[in-house]
């Protein structure tokens, strides 16, 4: 499991400097920051931090208890089909899924509460889809991984898994201008969920695949103009902030109401006071080392 851990890392990392290229050589929208806002908010806190302790909580927490509970993974039920079958049986069966609870999330005034931070970028590149709310991951996750593990699937299948859902779902949102043709009907790409994530009306209950885009097509929800949305995002104002974004859905706050207090607000500004600090800081010591180099 070494190997495959240090082969899917070796992938995953591949697939990010080739996206981000490819944003940068052929964009979707011309004129992205790289550090765009709200970047460092999904990188750190939904990437890095959320997706850690998510993982260790849905695999140690719950699948992990339900399997010893029940003993379900000793049956054995797919474990004799080949390693290839099994990836593909979960992928067709979670994406199917996926697509039906992410249509229900855009009827539901519950259920959007738990989706919106996810639309809440208002630019969209490789990284923007890594914005979802914890308790949507929890619900997502739980139901995408807990099948592979009780029906005793080839261990294999869950980083394999993993690490297809990474490139897809940063595949999907990122900022690349590229016409896949018919291909579209089946795959899903850049062209629909761009979409997707437009401050459009007319596409807000349209193009909920993630994978494969068939079930759009095949239930009548795809949207597909000769155009290119003109503004991304949610229609209102959305917290930038990571714990706000969270207590949004539960209880709807103003953001520029709560700056106001003294607390919350050195919290807030916390990250750009370190950033302008380092900063600073490498202009001083470049300057001193400029210096250096004069007086020798």
């Amino acid at each position: 499991m070494d190997k495959t851990f240090y082969f899917t890392t070796g992938i995953l990392f591949l697939s990010i400097f080739i996206l981000i290229l490819l944003e940068r050589k052929f964009p979707y929208r011309k004129g992205l920051a790289f550090f765009r806002e709200g970047f460092w908010v999904d990188l750190v806190w939904y990437t890095l931090i959320q997706s850690y302790f998510l993982k260790i909580f849905i695999f140690d927490y719950i699948i992990l208890p339900l399997d010893k509970h029940f003993h379900l993974s000793s049956l054995h039920l797919v474990s004799s089909w080949p390693l290839a079958v099994q990836v593909l049986f979960f992928l067709i069966t979670h994406d199917l899924y996926i697509y039906w609870f992410h249509r229900w999330q855009h009827h539901s005034k519950i259920l959007w509460r738990t989706h919106e931070a996810h639309h809440s970028n208002k630019e969209i590149d490789w990284l923007a889809g890594a914005r979802s709310h914890s308790l949507e991951i929890l619900i997502n996750q739980t139901i995408e991984f807990a099948p592979i593990i009780l029906l005793g699937a080839n261990p294999l299948v869950v980083p394999v898994k993993a690490l297809i859902d990474a490139v897809w779902g940063m595949y999907i949102h990122s900022n690349i201008n590229i016409k896949s043709g018919k291909l579209q009907y089946i795959i899903n790409g850049p062209e629909m969920h761009q979409w997707h994530h437009s401050d459009h009306q007319e596409v807000f209950f349209s193009n909920y695949s993630t994978k494969f885009s068939l079930w759009d097509w095949l239930f009548k929800t795809a949207y597909l103009p000769d155009t290119k949305p003109e503004k991304f995002g949610l229609p209102y104002n959305y917290p930038r902030d990571y714990f706000l974004q969270h207590f949004h859905a539960i209880k709807r706050v103003d953001e520029e109401k709560i700056l106001k207090n003294n607390y919350f607000s050195k919290y807030y500004r916390l990250r750009p006071r370190l950033v302008s600090w380092y900063k600073s800081k490498i202009k001083t010591l470049k300057t001193d080392s400029l210096l250096h180099k004069t007086e020798i």
